[in-house]
């Protein structure tokens, strides 16, 4: 598999880590070392991967809603070949995010997230499936 498929493959498992409220595919896809970041109330929010990780575990995941699902990948950025920054639009329940999601290449984990950039876009009604 090309690195170019690896992505795509390290992009999927984090929108169904999200989906699914998946923390064992957070673990697969960010850096033990990664933070989250956000500025929409006007000061930089940090959130380092361990707190963002213990969140996602306690919130009921989309897929427990049967929420249909809007994942979308609106650009890659290839900075080398060891390195891309994605960015993407998902539903979550009622929000809609877009994401910045900096990648680098690991020969032993593969793509990992190493920082991530995220901007509640606006809400949404929760549509399901049937």
């Amino acid at each position: 598999m090309s690195r170019t498929d690896q992505l795509f493959t390290a992009i999927q498992t984090y929108f169904d880590a999200i989906y699914f409220c998946d923390v064992d595919k957070l673990d697969a896809v960010f850096h033990p070392s990664s933070s989250l970041f956000d500025a929409d109330n006007g000061e930089i929010f940090v959130d380092p991967i361990a707190s963002f990780r213990a969140d996602v575990a306690d919130r009921p995941s989309p897929a427990s809603f049967n929420q249909k699902r809007y994942d979308e990948i609106i650009t890659i950025d290839w900075l080398s070949p060891l390195s891309a920054v994605v960015k993407l639009r998902l539903r979550s329940r009622t929000n809609i995010f877009a994401d910045h999601l900096n990648f680098v290449w690991d020969d032993k984990a593969g793509w990992q997230i190493v920082a991530k950039i995220w901007h509640l876009e606006g809400e949404c009604p929760l549509e399901t499936n049937g």
